[in-house]
C-alpha cells in the first residue's frame, strides 16, 4: 500500500513518520520539494506527483488551503482513492470556519466526487500519533465515512499506530469530529489544558 502525505506540516510528518516506521512506503507531497524540511531518505515529491502514485492520499495541510491543494495534485489523481481528511475546519484566526449544517470532510467530498473520503485523525495532537496512546493510555481514533472499504484501509492504518478505531457512522459525522477537533484545539491551545485526546469506554 503506498501511502501519500500531502503537507510536510508537524501533523503530516507525524502521520507519515509513524506509517514508515510501521513499514508503509510514504511519499511527501509539497509544494516546495527541495526545501521541504524532511529527514534525509524521505522520498519527497510534488503535489501532484505524490497523489497520481499513491493508493491512499493523506490530506495533511490547512483547512484554508484545501482547494488551492487539490487544484495543485489534480483532481483526476484523487479517483477511486481513499482520502483522509485529517483537518481542521478553522480560519486565519483558529475560529470555527463552519455552521453544523455541513462539514469541511463533506463539502471536500462534493469537491472531489469519485474519491473516498474519511475524516479521521483530526482528533488527536501530532505528538500522539506516532504510537496513538498519551500518558500511557490507548486513544480512540474517530474515523466517518460513507465508504466502507476506505474505513477498512483507514482501520488498519490506525490499529497498527496503536490506536483503537472507532466507528463515528457516515460521513455527515465529520461535522461532530470537526467540533470535537476543534475544541481539542481550544482547549489545549487557548486554555492551556491539557486535553490530549479521546477514549471511549463501553
Amino acid at each position: 500500500m503506498k501511502i501519500g502525505i500531502i503537507g510536510t506540516g508537524n501533523v503530516g510528518k507525524a502521520i507519515g513518520e509513524a506509517l514508515r516506521a510501521k513499514g508503509y512506503e510514504v511519499t511527501y507531497g509539497s509544494r516546495n520539494p527541495q526545501s521541504a524540511g524532511l529527514p534525509q531518505g524521505v522520498r519527497v515529491t510534488s503535489q501532484e506527483e505524490t497523489a497520481k502514485d499513491s493508493d491512499v492520499i493523506v490530506l495533511a495541510v490547512p483547512y484554508l488551503a484545501l482547494k488551492e491543494t487539490i487544484h495543485a495534485a489534480g483532481k483526476d489523481n484523487f479517483k477511486d482513492k481513499t482520502v483522509i481528511d485529517v483537518t481542521n475546519v478553522m480560519d486565519k484566526n483558529m475560529d470555527w470556519a463552519l455552521g453544523f449544517k455541513t462539514s469541511g470532510a463533506e463539502e471536500l467530498s462534493k469537491e472531489l466526487k469519485h474519491a473516498k473520503v474519511v475524516k479521521a485523525f483530526n482528533t488527536v495532537f501530532a505528538q500522539h500519533m506516532g504510537d496513538g496512546t498519551a500518558k500511557g493510555e490507548k486513544l480512540d481514533l474517530l474515523i466517518a465515512s460513507d465508504h466502507d472499504d476506505a474505513k477498512a484501509v483507514v482501520k488498519e492504518l490506525g490499529e497498527k499506530l496503536g490506536f483503537e478505531v472507532v466507528d463515528a457512522g457516515k460521513l455527515e459525522s465529520a461535522r461532530y469530529l470537526e467540533a470535537l477537533g476543534m475544541l481539542n484545539i481550544h482547549l489545549g491551545y487557548k486554555q492551556k489544558l491539557a486535553f490530549e485526546g479521546v477514549r471511549f469506554v463501553k
